[in-house]
């Protein structure tokens, strides 16, 4: 690696002219930035379109056709009560649709189609953030708990109306005092051997069930997570951990049923479609078959048993059963931000600003370099964030159809990790992207009518439910860390601190099964990156590797301090924190550039691949630009290369403006869902 300019001629990395398919697109107008003849257009963007809509196309396709319906987007001129009345209305007639079947196994009524029921909630997002959050509630996150925690017992009471809405739930985890720290909750569950009861008490006031979608207005029935407290005959009791349990709330009237307290978050920075409340509990009885119990159960004498021993690694595993949620919450972050960035782009090119020095006419906002810095990135990063996530939830789904062994477990595990990184850095993404593209739009981007404002409000949330942000970031990190030792799930800081620092060797970035694509890239390719044009794909895919890998390397010997005894572990652990969430972001970045790699290579359409390989440049030149100071910093790119990187930027932002259009139009977005004023008056 170079230290500075004089060591290497500098290497001219600015991209290339794209090359061009002209059977469908006219290449004139393409080298001249000239408009694209309407057929040779359409071809374009049906090409993007079917690579980026991926393995559940179809599925896209059917909820486009029964969302194109501008009814659905949300009204802010409703009421709180009436835009809750309007989303459990719409949730109703998608149950009739057969919408919520793909979630469910066949046997339990639905259709086993995981991947089917992923990527039809992340359309929900082109409508209503709202009714996706309670969409998400009732058959993700409640249904979940009930499919994937419990038994046959349960399957047969609350599947088939949890899918028609006859039985309507919401899912009891976060308390008042404790969120990302669920092992640390303190609701408990007590088991009464005189009664075979389970007696369901908030110990404190911080034990209150809170911001629980659902609980407010329309819930019956609660999943709500506990401490399991029993003892067998002799024993005294005590808490066997987490586990969760079905408690009814409501009556049929709607009214608290004794011992429960029920009260409403009311109005909220967004989401004023979902009925958010609170849930405290007095002592409520529930029957102990109310325990979802496929991972641990109590006999009738109070017995705790279960087939995982290790208590840390049974409760990783309930967990790591209710990832869907996490992964839709991030493909539907990714979907607000695309519709966002669709809106903002169409009105960057009708509206116009000053004239031309030798023009009376004046410019199209788009036209300007610091207009296309502000969106064209961010668009490049979606498609980036769609074709990772679109991988992960295909791995989500094949995962649930092979048998449970080892090798499976393994994969679970990784795919844990990826699921908390990718949510952190779409829903990160999708809450920048709103917000620039309602600043790119001035002061109409800041009315209700043209959505960004709404979209701003309802994305808000989602970098800290279904998992804070720089918690999952920072899981990503120790799973990095520790992926070859199993004990060290849920150890504490100075535990998993002591762990890390004992080891014997050296620390390298665990490498899962290399793509064949990547792995051909890199072998056919010169391994200095500092030498290498930065248009290669290999030298790319190396430059997010060596950050990823010195970062894991460097942050392991930080934390080997904490084997000094005058360090206290937490200090030592404390004081790195800061690149650990590095080590997470990194990986993570890594993880989606590989993705679009992988999803140019297994695109059908030449035309359509080489764009996608041009947006490809672009995410990966913008993020090396967002980072430049560390890569400079560690000598990973000398002074030349930081600066042919910025070049980079601007000449791949101008070469991409002719098909801005394109991009955004390839999302797919129903266009009754795009509705704004300022883009029909320009």
């Amino acid at each position: 690696m170079t230290t500075s300019a004089e060591t290497t001629p500098p290497v001219d990395d600015r991209p290339k002219p794209p090359v061009v398919d002209e059977r469908d697109i006219d290449a004139e107008a393409a080298q001249t930035d000239g408009p694209i003849d309407e057929a040779s257009r359409d071809l374009l963007v049906e090409g993007v379109r079917t690579a980026l809509d991926g393995r559940w196309r179809s599925t896209r396709d059917a909820v486009r056709e029964n969302s194109d319906r501008a009814d659905l987007l949300p009204d802010p001129s409703r009421t709180l009560a009436e835009a809750r009345a309007h989303t459990l209305g719409v949730l109703k007639e998608l149950s009739q649709q057969g919408f919520a079947s793909a979630g469910f196994a066949a046997d339990h009524g639905g259709t086993g189609d995981v991947g089917a029921s992923i990527t039809s909630i992340e359309m929900l997002g082109y409508a209503d953030l709202s009714l996706m959050v309670k969409a998400g509630v009732q058959w993700g996150l409640w249904g979940g708990a009930i499919e994937n925690l419990g038994t046959e017992r349960h399957h047969e009471k609350y599947v088939k109306g949890t899918i028609d809405l006859d039985v309507l739930g919401c899912f009891a985890m976060t308390e008042t005092g404790h969120g990302s720290n669920v092992q640390a909750l303190e609701t408990h569950a007590t088991y009464d051997r005189d009664t075979q009861e389970f007696v369901v008490h908030s110990t404190t006031p911080s034990a209150r069930k809170d911001y629980i979608g659902g609980a407010a207005e329309h819930a019956r029935f609660a999943a709500v997570f506990a401490q399991l407290i029993t003892g067998g005959p002799g024993e005294e009791a005590t808490s066997q951990g987490v586990h969760c349990f079905v408690v009814p709330i409501r009556d049929e009237d709607g009214n608290d049923l004794p011992g429960v307290t029920t009260s409403d978050d009311g109005y909220k920075g967004g989401l004023a479609g979902v009925d958010n409340g609170r849930i405290m509990f007095d002592h409520v009885r529930i029957p102990a078959d109310n325990l979802l119990n496929k991972y641990a159960d109590v006999a009738a004498d109070g017995t705790y048993h279960s087939p995982i021993e290790n208590p840390n690694r049974r409760f990783f595993t309930m967990l790591g059963t209710l990832i869907r949620g996490r992964i839709s919450v991030a493909a539907t972050a990714g979907a607000a931000a695309r519709k966002a960035l669709t809106i903002a782009t169409r009105y960057a090119m009708v509206r116009k600003q000053f004239e031309a020095p030798d023009g009376d006419d004046e410019i199209v906002i788009l036209d300007y370099l610091g207009h296309q810095r502000k969106l064209l990135p961010l668009i490049a990063k979606s498609y980036a964030i769609a074709f990772a996530q679109n991988e992960l939830t295909g791995e989500l789904h094949d995962i649930g159809r092979v048998a449970d062994d080892d090798s499976v477990a393994g994969r679970q595990r990784q795919l844990e990790s990826d699921a908390a990184g990718l949510k952190a850095y779409a829903t990160w993404h999708a809450s920048h992207s709103v917000n620039v593209s309602r600043e790119a739009c001035g002061g109409a981007g800041y009315l209700d009518e043209n959505q960004i404002s709404i979209i701003r409000g309802d994305i808000d949330v989602f970098t800290t439910f279904e998992g804070d942000n720089t918690v999952m970031t920072q899981l990503v990190a120790k799973e990095l860390l520790s992926s070859y030792a199993d004990d060290v799930r849920g150890l504490s800081a100075g535990g998993w601190v002591r762990f890390i620092a004992g080891m014997a060797r050296d620390v390298v970035a665990e490498k899962t099964a290399v793509r064949q694509v990547v792995q051909t890239l890199l072998e056919s390719s010169d391994e200095d990156t500092d030498k290498s044009n930065l248009t290669d794909r290999a030298t790319q895919i190396r430059l997010f590797r060596n950050r990823e890998d010195h970062l894991v390397r460097t942050c392991a010997q930080r934390l080997r301090r904490a084997t000094d005894d005058e360090n206290d572990p937490f200090e030592v652990f404390n004081d790195a924190q800061d690149h650990l969430l590095k080590v997470g972001s990194a990986r993570t970045e890594r993880m989606v550039l590989e993705s679009f790699v992988q999803a140019i290579d297994e695109c059908d359409s030449r035309s359509a691949q080489q764009l996608l390989g041009k947006v490809c440049d672009l995410y990966v030149y913008s993020t090396l630009e967002a980072d430049l100071s560390w890569f400079m910093m560690h000598r990973h790119i000398s002074v030349e290369r930081a600066k042919a990187i910025r070049r980079g930027v601007n000449d791949l932002c101008q070469e991409l403006r002719p098909y801005a259009s394109v991009l955004v139009d390839a999302f797919g977005i129903p266009e009754a869902l795009l509705a704004a004023p300022m883009i029909e008056n320009g």
